[in-house]
């Protein structure tokens, strides 16, 4: 697997879509996604360039952090459960899927306790999928004031995981509405939201051309998940 040049590839991508939005390339930030990846994958990409890295699971995360680049800038970007924010809080310097105002609560005591604060992103579920975590448009908007109250949070933006298409022209429309809500949510905090965490490896550029400032490359990058070895 050759990292660097799937890391070049993706940034030509991410290049020509930028060029076809009117974007700077410089706006849109490379995630490496580096679930079930060990941390000789991780190097490999940080030696290639990559900075930012989301993890999916905090036990996962707890035990790989520590073998990794002391460069690197992680982002927890799966469900986090409320008995594991403590854990999430020490390791991530932001946690993209905060899915509740319940566990938005639980974030804001566990920083407290850590005296520090925590930038969030705001997971929304636009297509309603009962298989995946996240806001119902019309539930953030609702409880969008409360959860910018809590002191310890800080709100950057949003993130979504539209449903699987085989095509990606066909989530177009799911990357838009994440747009459109993130102006919603700036309208009712009065000031710009910098993030936007949306695309993977197969839909990206249709990401980056609806206003992706973030998106989450496992497969292209890193290539396919290794599988665990039956006992």
């Amino acid at each position: 697997m050759d990292i660097a040049a799937n890391l070049k590839n993706i940034q030509e991508k991410i290049a020509s879509a930028c060029d076809r939005a009117g974007r700077d390339p410089a706006s849109v930030t490379l995630m490496a996604v580096t679930k079930t990846h060990p941390p000789e994958s991780v190097q490999a990409a940080a030696e290639a360039g990559i900075v930012y890295v989301g993890e999916n699971k905090v036990q996962e995360a707890k035990a790989k952090i520590p073998q990794c680049p002391g460069k690197l800038r992680w982002h927890f970007i799966g469900h986090l459960q409320s008995n594991k924010a403590r854990d999430a809080v020490e390791l991530f310097e932001m946690i993209q899927s905060v899915d509740s105002l319940s566990l938005a609560q639980e974030i804001n005591k566990r920083c407290e306790q850590a005296g520090k604060r925590m930038p969030v992103l705001l997971e929304v579920n636009l297509a309603g999928e009962a298989s995946k975590f996240g806001y119902s448009p019309d539930r953030l908007i609702a409880e969008f004031d409360e959860l910018n109250s809590l002191p310890r949070l800080e709100i950057h933006g949003l993130m979504t995981v539209p449903p699987w298409k085989p095509v990606a022209e066909q989530v177009r429309r799911f990357f838009r509405q994440a747009r459109e809500l993130k102006l919603r949510c700036e309208d009712l905090l009065g000031a710009p939201l910098l993030q936007l965490s949306m695309g993977m490896s197969g839909d990206f550029e249709v990401a980056i051309e609806e206003g992706a400032t973030m998106v989450r490359i496992g497969t292209a990058l890193l290539g396919e998940r290794p599988r665990k070895q039956a006992q």
